[in-house]
Parts: structure tokens; sequence; C-alpha cells
């Protein structure tokens, strides 16, 4: 057997035995070139769906093709998890101060993302380092992100987004020590906003952390 055909064959193996992931040409050994055309072909027979350039799916087969990957698992392909978290309709959902919908998933991204692959855009937000830093977790970006905007995502009442973000607080889903320590990196309406926050739900210390608007130096 020719090395093109073992490697074609070791693909073709590993594809046809996994189930909801995606497959690159980097994840197998061999000649990129054998692989590459192993991938084309098994795409061709409806074994992989394309997704961009160098990225596959294989998921559930229908009648229509091979089931595209959620959204939301293509986006953590793309981007990966570090700062990264939901943003507009889908952050304000998401943390259960919206019933919307979003027509597709809207993600923060701590640098600069890549093309908007179907069923996501990608928002950029590669000046907030401070996300990454404080090691934010989804829902804690999500709180971030409708904090740009409250009265735009917020559908709820004010009581009642207080006792959803409370329980968020209690619970342990959204740390106050880890907004406080991202803020500093926050445009100044984020701050304000997270400052009230923290003090409606019980954490005037975080609050009282968290940095006011930098005063602008004046010339005498």
């Amino acid at each position: 057997m020719s090395n093109s055909n073992s490697v074609a064959g070791m693909v073709r193996s590993a594809v046809l035995h996994s189930r909801e992931r995606f497959w690159r040409p980097t994840d197998f050994p061999g000649s990129p070139g054998a692989v590459a055309v192993a991938l084309s072909r098994l795409h061709h027979e409806g074994e992989l769906r394309h997704i961009r350039r160098g990225l596959y799916w294989r998921g559930r087969k229908t009648l229509l093709g091979m089931a595209p990957p959620r959204p939301e698992l293509l986006a953590r392909e793309l981007v990966g998890t570090v700062a990264v978290g939901p943003s507009g309709v889908s952050a304000a959902s998401t943390l259960g101060l919206s019933t919307q919908v979003p027509s597709r998933v809207v993600v923060a991204v701590p640098t600069r993302p890549p093309s908007d692959p179907p069923g996501v855009r990608f928002v950029d937000r590669s000046g907030r380092e401070g996300r990454a830093r404080a090691r934010l977790r989804p829902r804690e970006i999500a709180l971030l992100e409708v904090l740009e905007d409250p009265s735009r995502f917020i559908e709820v009442s004010d009581d009642e987004a207080d006792v959803r973000l409370r329980a968020l607080f209690e619970t342990g889903d959204v740390d106050a020590d880890r907004l406080s320590r991202a803020a500093p990196d926050e445009p100044a309406r984020v701050r304000e906003n997270l400052r009230t926050v923290l003090l409606r739900v019980g954490r005037p210390n975080f609050a009282a952390a968290v940095p006011g608007r930098r005063s602008v130096a004046t010339v005498a």
C-alpha cells in the first residue's frame, strides 16, 4: 500500500468513527497534502461538512446532508474559550434578563476576530485585556456586555433584574472579585453600571474597587 493510500485509510477510519466533532488537517500525521485530499474526498462523499478552509465538521447525517454544528460549538472552535462570552441579546438571554431569541449567536472576543461564520457574529473586544487577566467566565463577560447598554438589552423590571443578578452572584456563576479586577480596561459607562450592580447585589467592597472616570489634566 502506498503512503498516500495509508494516510487516506487512516483519515477515513478516524473520521467515520467520529461524531459531533471538528476535523482539521493538522489532526493527522503524514503528508499534509495527502491528508487534505482525504478530507476533501470525504466531504464530497457527504461524510464531512466543509466549514471553511482547513476546517470540517462530522455531525449527524440527514436527508439534506450533514447537519451543521451548533453556533456555540463553532464559535468555540474558531476563537477558543479564554475571555470569550456572549454579547448583546445573546448575553441578556444567557443571564435571564431577556426572553428575546437572537437570530444568530453574538460572541465577544478578546482579540481581533475571524470573519463571521454562518449563525455567529463576533464582536471585537481586543482592547479589554482585563477580561483575560481576570480569567472571566462566559456569564461574567455576558454581564459586562449587557452593561454596555442595559436599557437596550434588559427586558425585565429593575426588581426582577436585581433578583436574577443576585442569584448569579450567590451561586458563584458570576464572581464580584473577577469582575472588579477586569473592570479597569472596560469603558467608563460599563464601569459605572458595574459599580451600581455590585452595590445593588450587596457587594460594596468590590464596587469600591471599580475605578471611576479617569480625570483629564487641565493646562493652566
